[in-house]
């Protein structure tokens, strides 16, 4: 009996160790708090490719771990500076391309940040 209490308490911790770890608040200024996970990956993808960069450069590296990335973090300027932009680009798109009602203003890609920044961190001067 007491075997099966032994092996039960490991394979509750067991279950305890690989229990996922609880779903972080997202620091979201711009877009909808209620975008789901798959289309804010593909957003951030589509900047990152838009603009040549990786996400470090708007989200911060987490202090003694250089391979993560703290992406509720205000602390790097570029990330604000994005937001920016990325306000920019929905109102044109909301203001002259947004005939479609059933899309959300924040998801229309008329005007995107590939049309200035050309796959560039930032877009040639004119």
């Amino acid at each position: 009996m007491t075997v099966f209490f032994t092996c039960f308490a490991f394979v509750g911790l067991g279950v305890a160790a690989i229990k996922a770890p609880p779903v972080q608040e997202r620091n979201l200024k711009v877009l909808p708090m209620d975008i789901p996970d798959q289309k804010l990956d593909s957003l951030m993808e589509t900047y990152s490719q838009a603009l040549g960069v990786k996400c470090s450069f708007c989200h911060t590296k987490v202090t003694g771990f250089p391979d993560s990335l703290d992406f509720r973090s205000d602390t790097e300027p570029m990330k604000e500076n994005a937001r920016e932009m990325i306000r920019m680009t929905i109102q044109i798109n909301k203001t002259h391309f947004y005939f479609d009602k059933n899309t959300r203003p924040e998801y229309l890609h008329t005007v995107s940040c590939r049309t200035c920044h050309r796959g560039q961190p930032f877009p040639p001067e004119y």
